[in-house]
């Protein structure tokens, strides 16, 4: 039993939600990482309800602890209440399963998620007993990686973090396992560590890696073979996301120019439905969750939707069991996708229209029409569902007042679609250019421009039954100079840190007056980073290779300002953007894999895959 436990337990009795803190989990693994050639701790930067929502911890927590010789323990950020505890009694930010201070750990792999988490992973790098700095920590100290779709822009955060992960995690953590086994067997101080970290394909390690080499991205060319998580654990408190979560599908080539996750996740990989149904039931049976959200980038564009989802519902009507699903692509929903979903109890309905004109959609790639959003709404309505949340951007490239008044007039119509019984949530989100898109190039909007947009729609809007959602202002701003900066804006986050700032993607805790303090004692200029860029510009991430090639992405930017569709690559025919090799790295589509050879049992695929080799 660590020496701070008593102290622990009587600082539980103080603070909001102590159940975060605890661990016991159903499926909770416990090990002796005595016993273990190798310890992991799985750092989440963020509080333990939304950690533990996150599908890829999961599926990493059971990889690692799938192998005999390796420990992999869970650990989030505490919440300012045990924050300030914690420092006030020394006691250190430790693991769930064994309590062990993140500072013993072989290694802590972050999932960098989020742009507004970076400050969490300062504190607990701190709180955890480990240099805030890479140049800082000494043989004996954790190697401290990262990976997730920050890690695409690496250079915000590469003074703390030793190395990145570039794309899809399930084989190379292995790879990452079995190198530092053999380093460490051999007695080998960090900085041949990292030296062997770096000869792996998909890790960028910044002490190691010289300038002009490119760092590729980890692609699962066979997602059938990754059945994980089997058994997810069932946490003993409620989170964000309190279901079980089957994933279809990975990637996504419907080609939004905005998205970044539709850009840099390519080809489109869908799992097997006699797979999926398996790992449905071995899900299910291990946690006793009552709902069941199947999960990708665009679950409409699952090839095999139209069969699955009946099947599921058949499969767990009697147990009434509740299938969600999230944002949906108008144009793919069907009303016998409708009436598959509604058997059971009414999960929210969420539709991303994304922008108020034809024209404007058409110019991010969003090529669903004005007629799509309108029949799904009143299909959902006379399906039962009293609410309806619609998606829109503000500040997208090439926005004019007639897509503001766009969106607010789409707003009234869906309503008008429930006979204005309904209920109807426009949630508004500031346009960020993110890294690896065609609008990589474009400016992000200011503050004034959020501001007014912001009152038009107060003003157009004032309806009984339309509600409208917004981020904080300030808080797009930021996401927007950290989607886009460089190594400059380290300090940045250091400094802001040290002022104070904790969980700055929640509103009630974001502190804009620390940022100003931090921006202003250091010179930085935002606009720099939030303004258009031309063509030739060289960026941070140049030599973070996503597999698109650089002249897609300008030709997509081309036909954004001319206002031209480009056709998923899976409907119309490759169109060369770089990421397929046609052979092994290519689009699979379920329908046309499901005539094929029978796929692996839930229970054995991961297990086959995920071997240890260390020679």
């Amino acid at each position: 039993m660590p020496d701070y436990q008593k102290t622990l337990e009587d600082v539980l009795l103080t603070v909001s939600k102590p159940s975060r803190y605890i661990g016991g989990e159903i499926n909770a693994v416990r090990k002796d990482r005595h016993a273990c050639r190798l310890s992991v701790a799985l750092a989440f930067p963020d509080t333990y309800e939304v950690g533990m929502s996150h599908l890829g911890i999961q599926i990493l927590y059971e990889i690692l602890n799938g192998q005999d010789e390796i420990v992999a323990e869970r650990c989030f950020t505490p919440w300012p209440d045990m924050e300030g505890q914690m420092r006030r009694h020394g006691i250190p930010l430790h693991t769930l399963e064994s309590g062990t201070p993140l500072h013993d750990f072989d290694m802590v792999g972050f999932s960098l998620q989020y742009e507004l988490s970076f400050t969490n992973v300062l504190t607990m790098l701190d709180l955890g007993g480990i240099p805030l700095r890479c140049k800082d920590r000494r043989d004996g100290d954790p190697i401290v990686i990262a990976g997730g779709p920050c890690c695409f822009n690496p250079a915000p955060m590469s003074a703390f973090m030793d190395a990145f992960v570039i794309g899809e995690g399930e084989e190379v953590i292995m790879e990452i396992a079995a190198a530092m086994i053999r380093e460490k067997g051999r007695g080998n101080g960090r900085d041949l560590v990292l030296a062997a970290l770096a000869d792996i394909e998909g890790v960028y390690v910044p002490s190691v890696h010289k300038p002009g080499r490119k760092i590729g991205k980890r692609i699962i060319a066979d997602l059938n073979a990754w059945t994980g998580p089997v058994k997810p654990l069932t946490p003993l408190m409620k989170t964000i996301h309190d279901r079980v979560v089957l994933e279809v599908a990975r990637g996504c080539t419907r080609g939004c120019r905005f998205c970044q996750a539709g850009m840099v996740w390519r080809p489109v990989r869908e799992r097997h439905p006699a797979l999926l149904q398996d790992m449905a039931d071995a899900m299910l049976a291990a946690t006793g969750q009552e709902e069941l959200s199947l999960l990708s980038l665009s679950s409409g564009d699952y090839s095999c939707i139209e069969t699955l989802l009946p099947a599921l519902m058949n499969r767990y009507y009697a147990q009434r069991i509740a299938l969600g699903l999230p944002s949906l692509r108008v144009e793919t929903l069907s009303s016998s996708l409708i009436e598959a979903i509604k058997r059971v109890r009414k999960t929210s309905f969420t539709l991303a229209p994304e922008a108020g004109t034809q024209r404007l959609r058409n110019s991010i790639n969003k090529g669903n029409t004005e007629e799509d959003l309108l029949k799904t709404s009143a299909l959902v309505f006379e399906a039962g569902w009293r609410a309806v949340k619609l998606y829109f951007m503000i500040g997208l490239p090439g926005e004019e007042a007639e897509d503001l008044e766009g969106i607010a007039s789409l707003a009234h119509k869906v309503l008008r679609t429930s006979k204005n019984r309904g209920q109807v949530t426009v949630s508004l989100s500031t346009f960020v250019p993110k890294p690896h898109t065609p609008f990589q190039w474009q400016r992000q909007i200011g503050l004034e421009e959020i501001f007014e947009k912001q009152s038009f729609f107060k003003s157009r809007l004032r309806h009984r039954n339309i509600q409208i959602k917004w981020n904080d202002a300030r808080m797009s701003l930021l996401e927007g100079l950290f989607s886009r900066g460089d190594e400059s804006l380290g300090p940045l986050i250091e400094t802001a840190y040290r002022l104070g700032c904790r969980f700055d993607g929640w509103s009630d805790q974001f502190r804009n007056d620390h940022w100003e303090n931090a921006i202003a004692q250091l010179g930085i200029e935002p606009a720099a980073f939030l303004c258009e860029r031309p063509a030739e510009t060289p960026f941070p991430w140049d030599h973070i290779d996503c597999g698109l090639d650089r002249q897609f992405l300008l030709e997509e930017a081309q036909k954004a300002h001319n206002e031209t569709l480009t056709a998923d690559c899976r409907l119309d025919g490759c169109y060369q953007c770089g990421v397929c090799d046609h052979i092994d790295i290519r689009p699979v589509r379920a329908e046309e894999e499901a005539a094929g050879a029978p796929t692996p049992a839930a229970e054995s695929a991961t297990r086959e895959k995920a071997s240890l080799s260390t020679d």
